[in-house]
C-alpha cells in the first residue's frame, strides 16, 4: 500500500482548516437527541462524512442493513451502544470501534435507558444529510411514506435493510 497521488501541488499549504466548537448547536435537533454534522461529502469534496450521533435515552437505532456504495465506521463517544457486527449484538462503551465495508451487514443501538453518543464515519462522503433529515420527519409524523415509498427512500440512501 502506497500513499494516493498528491491533491495539492502547492508549494507553501494554505490556510483551508475548519474548526467547529464543542458548544456548536446541532444541524439536525431529533426527537430525543441530535445530529451534528461535523464533516459533510460536501465539506470535504467527497473523500468521507463524518457524523455525531446523539441519542436520547429512549430505546433507539439503526436495525441491521448494509451498503453498497459507502463503509461506515462506529466510535463510541459515551453511554452503552449495542454495535451489530453482522452476527451478533455487541455491547460497546466509550472507545469501542467498528468498521464496516461495503455490503457488511451492521446496526446500532441505544437500549440502554441513557443517554449515549457516537461518531459515525462514511467513505466516501455519501450525501447522508438528506437521509437523516428524511428519518427526522418520519419520526416527527411530518412524513408519513406508504411501505413501497419507504423502501424507495431507503434504497435511494443506500440503506438495504435485511
Amino acid at each position: 500500500m502506497s500513499y494516493p497521488p498528491p491533491v495539492y501541488l502547492g508549494e507553501g499549504g494554505e490556510v483551508t482548516a475548519r474548526f467547529r466548537a464543542v458548544d456548536t448547536p446541532p444541524d439536525l435537533p431529533r426527537p430525543g437527541g441530535a445530529a451534528h454534522y461535523l464533516a459533510t461529502g460536501a465539506t470535504t469534496a467527497g473523500r468521507f462524512g463524518l457524523y455525531r450521533w446523539d441519542m436520547g435515552a429512549e430505546p433507539g437505532g439503526a436495525q441491521p442493513h448494509f451498503h453498497r456504495t459507502i463503509s461506515e465506521s462506529f466510535f463510541v463517544l459515551s453511554g452503552a451502544i449495542q454495535l451489530y457486527d453482522g452476527s451478533a449484538w455487541r455491547e460497546s462503551g466509550p472507545g469501542d470501534f467498528a468498521y464496516v465495508p461495503e455490503g457488511g451487514v451492521h446496526g446500532f443501538r441505544n437500549e440502554s435507558g441513557a443517554p449515549a453518543s457516537l461518531l459515525i464515519l462514511f467513505a466516501p462522503g455519501a450525501p447522508r444529510e438528506a437521509y437523516f433529515e428524511g428519518l427526522v420527519e418520519m419520526a416527527e409524523g411530518r412524513g408519513a411514506p406508504s411501505h413501497e415509498e419507504l423502501v424507495a427512500f431507503l434504497e435511494e440512501h443506500d440503506n438495504i435493510y435485511i
